[in-house]
């Protein structure tokens, strides 16, 4: 079954709550450390450590769990959330209250736990009337500190409806998602073999605002700024980020639903960070992109619409040519360009070529190896091109551009 996390903020509480809240949480953290620290390595060693902490025992059975599934070679940071086993997740609903929903937070003895109004995502609100009527299973609660306010987070497993066709038949809709830079997210959907009109998100909008973010954060740092004030900046900056995600996970999933059995498919991008290598400037841009983080809420959506995905290899999706398998190269302005001269291909639109390889991969047979080797992909700011290849002798096709396939919608629409 699918998971999911459930989000809410719980009401400004008053002193005594604030107080408790604080206490749990410090508490847990001293555990947690402690545990660590010993190289507690099972449950029992870590029961034999956390027992004398005034924890609640929701608390202390989900600190049994988590710290022998750390590695002792890492280190703690100090964000963690505290961890809660299932049993914590106890809540109440009136239409009746200015906050609806109640969380119950367990404290340590009898008689002491107290309830705090929360404030649920407002998307998430049919999931959370399905964890009140039983519907779906709550996992671990993590209770998340911010420098204002409380936050928490329930993990859940529900049912969806599994696909009503066969996605290995021949009639299935591939749509290849690629995820990048320039465009946020290129789709493009294979019907009966030919590309379509494609999915553009731009991401020009994120991309300025990760540039702004480093630039702001590094100045403040540099003026000896406020904690409080550089973590404002930051979660300000976070909750933007999260919502061109969310905006743009959830257009690709509509833009896939235009199709008769629909498949998204992504490329594995495990270890694309380990292969980026554009110099400082990109990696750290690169890095700071969660490519992941945006095909997980692509996948979520996709699984709650019923719709498959499926991840296929990464290598060379955007330097092979869609229509003959050769490899080409992408020049500063994000055009592909075919150098097999027997190819009718000549130019093509860069990011749509690679989403039309990834839907292609999608087939057992379009996993094969490149024609040859090539050198690393134009990184997409016109910083450098590939010169892995060149043309002897140019085709005469026509220069098969963006344009072609229509106007172009885009993640603000």
């Amino acid at each position: 079954m699918p998971t999911k996390t459930l989000e809410a903020t719980l009401a400004p509480p008053t002193a005594h709550k604030e107080r408790k809240l604080q206490e749990i949480h410090d508490l847990y953290h001293e555990g947690l450390h402690e545990a660590f620290e010993a190289g507690a390595a099972t449950r029992s060693a870590v029961n034999d450590i956390v027992t004398p902490y005034d924890l609640p025992y929701q608390v202390k059975d989900a600190l049994k769990n988590y710290v022998p599934s750390l590695d002792d070679t890492q280190e703690l940071s100090d964000d963690h959330p505290t961890r809660m086993v299932n049993r914590a997740a106890r809540f109440d609903y009136s239409e009746d209250r200015t906050h609806s929903y109640v969380w119950e937070i367990p404290q340590p003895g009898r008689g002491t736990n107290f309830w705090i109004p929360l404030r649920i995502n407002p998307e998430q609100e049919q999931l959370w009337a399905d964890l009140l009527d039983g519907n779906v299973s709550p996992g671990q609660l993590q209770l998340i500190q911010n420098r204002t306010s409380w936050k928490l987070h329930v993990s859940i497993k529900y049912s969806v409806e599994d696909p009503d066709y066969d996605t290995d038949s021949d009639d299935v809709t591939h749509i290849g998602l690629d995820i990048g830079e320039s465009s946020l997210i290129m789709g493009c959907a294979l019907t009966d073999g030919s590309p379509t009109r494609p999915l553009v998100c731009d991401g020009s909008r994120a991309k300025h605002l990760r540039k702004e973010m480093h630039t702001t954060l590094k100045r403040l740092q540099k003026r000896d700024a406020a904690e409080w004030r550089i973590d404002e900046r930051f979660d300000h900056y976070q909750n933007t980020l999260t919502d061109i995600v969310e905006k743009a996970s959830r257009q690709a999933v509509e833009y896939a639903r235009q199709f008769e059995k629909p498949v998204l498919v992504m490329e594995d991008l495990t270890y694309i960070r380990e292969s980026l290598d554009y110099g400082k400037f990109m990696n750290r841009r690169l890095h700071a992109w969660a490519f992941a983080r945006l095909q997980d809420r692509i996948e979520d959506k996709a699984t709650e619409a019923g719709i498959p995905t499926m991840y296929v290899n990464a290598a060379y999706t955007s330097q092979t040519c869609h229509e003959c398998g050769h490899i080409g190269y992408r020049d500063g302005g994000g055009e592909f360009h075919c150098t097999h001269n027997e190819c009718h291909v000549t130019t093509f639109e860069g990011d749509i070529n690679g989403a039309i390889n990834i839907a292609q991969r999608a087939d057992p047979w379009g996993e094969s190896v490149p024609l040859k080797p090539a050198g690393n992909d134009s990184p997409r700011d016109g910083s450098a091109c590939d010169s892995t290849t060149t043309h002897t002798e140019q085709s005469q096709s026509e220069q098969m551009t963006l344009s072609e396939f229509g106007s172009k919608p885009t993640a603000s629409d």
